[in-house]
């Protein structure tokens, strides 16, 4: 009896209510881009907050953007909780990175892991050597982390290196399955994430697919270049024909719409930073200023327009402030022609829509298309100029800040000093400009 109360004792208790492990699986089967750096940031954070046991990346790419691979690579690293990655068909370039960055590789029959080389948007050629340095550091530091040869990871980057029995001078490795085996790259040949889970000993388990959200696709969708120089496009478009016919609302409304769809992405995406946002607000000021305050066009015309340009493609560029040593010439390029397509077609918009909308039914309800004859008051020169300096008389329009004021029943043109005056409020003549009157506002 006291020998089975023994034996009985060393029986494990059964636990009710015991949990499944919990396994995400998150895919990485586009280019290495911000948006995908942004899709395993948010993956990663889920994993995190659902208390994921284990966490899978399914990886088909051939690569992509140098600096958004490396910042996945430092994200996999931190994480607590094992990662293994599943190559179903490619882990080329950037995705080979990521792969050496995980705990565990397991690849599909006919997958291959390497050719990690990087190159320039393009034209497909190798990039200058300060690239491929850097590139074969981080191979190295990534395989050294996990235990594998860093000599394996940086001969996927640099085909002046040869390694005996595996690669000869002049080519990059590339590693098939089997190869990847036979060299420790690989930890076993699989078929399916079951199989992976089954290998380490998980056969009962939670699948968590990682999928973002519906606001986050809208996000992703504006972070395309293409949509950027569509979202300046409207933001030209807007302050022109606000500008044009103030007060009716909707043209600023959608500038400051597209303007919000432009920068908020790329804020979020971690591209654009409060100087970056700073030294744009700056540059429209600027010409704010040039155009409303300053008469002629000089110096802060010239400095906003640079401002203004110059901080659209920063945003739009992963620098760290304006050390562009890393960024990809590409990306550089890709974000000139994106802001500079949208200017051209902003301007291209000022002068064939600016036509078509002043000769639409809606200009001519809402813009003053009368003739002003002189017969009625209307005068635009002056025979004795010096005789208005200092003259008071009536905002005739509102000015906004500029409209026409009547003096002595005779109307000018005008404009203030930046001062909004609504019509009817008494002015004075404090300079000329050419033919037009600078006023200021008369108070009690």
């Amino acid at each position: 009896m006291i020998v089975f109360s023994m034996l009985w004792a060393l029986v494990p208790e059964p636990s009710f209510g015991q949990t499944k492990p919990k396994v995400m699986l998150m895919e990485i089967k586009a280019e290495i881009d911000p948006r995908m750096s942004r899709y395993v940031n948010l993956a990663l954070d889920n994993a995190e907050k659902i208390e994921a046991d284990y966490v899978i990346i399914e990886m088909d790419t051939y690569g992509g953007v140098l600096t958004d691979s490396k910042d996945i690579v430092d994200r996999i690293l931190d994480l607590k909780v094992p990662i293994w990655v599943f190559i179903n068909k490619d882990a080329a370039s950037a995705g080979a990175l990521i792969s050496i960055a995980c705990d565990s590789i397991y690849m599909a029959a006919g997958a291959t892991i390497g050719a990690a080389t990087v190159v320039q948007g393009g034209t497909g050629e190798a990039a200058p050597d300060k690239y491929q340095s850097y590139m074969r550091s981080i191979m190295r530091s990534t395989a050294e982390h996990n235990g594998r040869d860093p000599r394996i990871a940086e001969g996927m980057v640099d085909e002046r290196i040869a390694i005996d029995s595996i690669s000869a001078e002049g080519s990059v490795i590339t590693f098939t399955t089997k190869e990847a085996l036979k060299y420790g790259y690989c930890e076993a040949q699989v078929e399916s994430i079951d199989e992976i889970l089954k290998r380490n000993g998980v056969p009962d388990y939670e699948l968590v697919k990682f999928e973002i959200s519906n606001v986050e696709k809208v996000i992703a969708f504006f972070l395309n270049p293409f949509i950027s120089g569509i979202l300046i496009l409207v933001i030209l478009g807007g302050l022109y024909f606000e500008l044009q016919t103030p007060g009716v609302g909707f043209p600023i409304f959608a500038a400051i719409t597209a303007l919000i769809f432009y920068l908020v992405p790329y804020y979020l995406n971690g591209l654009a930073e409060n100087w970056e946002i700073i030294a744009l607000f700056v540059g429209v000021i600027l010409i704010i200023v040039e155009v409303f305050v300053i008469p002629g066009f000089g110096v802060a015309g010239i400095a906003g327009i640079t401002l203004t340009v110059g901080s659209m493609v920063l945003i739009m560029v992963n620098n760290d402030f304006f050390n562009f040593e890393m960024v990809p010439l590409n990306d550089i390029i890709v974000a000139s022609l994106a802001i500079f397509g949208g200017l051209s077609g902003g301007v291209l918009l000022l002068f064939v829509g600016g036509v078509r909308f002043s000769q639409s039914g809606f200009f001519k309800r809402i813009a003053l298309s009368d003739t002003q004859a002189q017969s009625e008051g209307y005068t635009s020169n002056f025979n004795n100029e010096g005789d208005l300096i200092g003259k008071t008389g009536t905002a005739y329009t509102v000015l906004r800040p500029s409209g026409k004021i009547m003096i002595d029943n005779q109307i000018y043109d005008a404009f203030s000093r930046g001062d909004y005056i609504e019509k009817g409020d008494s002015v004075k003549v404090v300079e000329i400009e050419g033919s037009t009157l600078k006023v200021r506002k008369v108070t009690a």
